[in-house]
């Protein structure tokens, strides 16, 4: 049987995170969190969002843990192999929120509320 559990992956404190549970909750959805800060990343779960959603759209240029590396790291992120490397060390650097649902568990990553209306209905 497959899971077809609504997931939200982030940092509690991030606003993009709070949006998506703030939205999830007025939708009376119920929905799993999962705490890149204190869980780290499932590679086998990033493994199925790299698939879905490419690395380019994971890995979050704008962020802190972005501008934090040094040229040389961000200089290696060059295709998908590096970014989930980087990925996996530093999770704080994927872009948040990433939502996965439905049976097919679609990966939803950034604020899109039209999306996530999608994968809950």
């Amino acid at each position: 049987m497959k899971d077809t559990a609504i997931h939200v992956y982030g940092i509690p404190n991030c606003g993009s995170v709070k949006k998506v549970r703030v939205w999830l909750e007025s939708q009376g959805q119920a929905y799993l969190f999962h705490d890149f800060k204190k869980e780290g990343v499932d590679p086998v779960a990033l493994d199925h969002w790299l698939h879905q959603a490419g690395w380019e759209t994971l890995v979050n240029r704008k962020g802190t843990t972005w501008r934090q590396l040094d040229a040389n790291a961000q200089a290696k992120v060059s295709d998908a192999a590096s970014a989930r490397s980087l990925m996996l060390a530093h999770p704080s650097v994927i872009k948040r929120p990433v939502l996965v649902a439905g049976a097919d568990r679609q990966v939803i990553v950034g604020v899109n509320e039209e999306a996530w209306s999608c994968v809950i209905s």
